[in-house]
């Protein structure tokens, strides 16, 4: 059983989406560990990120949980036949190869609503030894809001809920975070 979703989160779906996102972790072998915080904004940074399954197993976290998190995607998701359930599903696309101002935006986003959980990958790719791009710190910074690092932990197929920071220095948050990942790493070792 997933943990329970804490009241000041948003919440999407109805037992059906709940008891679907379930099987599929369960069918997958996958289960979810750690404390959920209760606050109404969160930029939730998944990692390792290594393999398409990452996502298979984060939506399926998510709908398990009953939770409205929106996510960013690479816009060349969202082109047909999948676009429009991608984007159903809470993702936004973001046009890597040329700048767009995205921090800005998400931030902005933030600032309008009273509730908003935010899932990226700070890789921002499935490429092995890519660094991470510091843009969901810039978002959390820029809104104010907690960072919420979940990791895959594919040798134990635990989604693991990490302890939140709530960023002050860029750098300083950064090697923190890096070392809450040490260990974690994807499918194939």
């Amino acid at each position: 059983m997933p943990p329970n979703l804490p009241a000041a989160l948003p919440r999407r779906g109805g037992p059906l989406t709940r008891a679907l996102g379930r099987v599929v972790l369960r069918m997958l072998g996958w289960r979810i560990e750690g404390a959920i915080p209760n606050v109404p904004k969160l930029v939730v940074i998944a990692a390792p990120h290594r393999s398409n399954w990452d996502f298979v197993v984060g939506i399926a976290a998510k709908l398990a949980l009953g939770l409205d998190a929106l996510w960013l995607g690479k816009h060349t998701l969202f082109r047909r036949p999948f676009g429009w359930l991608f984007r159903r599903l809470g993702g936004i696309p973001v046009d890597r190869r040329s700048a767009h101002d995205t921090v800005a935006s998400v931030v902005a986003e933030f600032n309008r609503r009273d509730t908003l959980v935010l899932g990226l990958a700070p890789e921002g790719t499935r490429k092995p030894g890519a660094g991470w791009k510091s843009g969901f710190w810039h978002i959390a910074h820029g809104a104010n809001v907690p960072i919420l690092p979940v990791a895959f932990d594919w040798n134990n197929r635990v989604i693991r809920i990490l302890p939140m920071i709530t960023p002050t220095d860029v750098d300083r948050d950064m090697d923190e975070l890096q070392r809450q990942y040490e260990g974690f790493h994807g499918p194939h070792g």
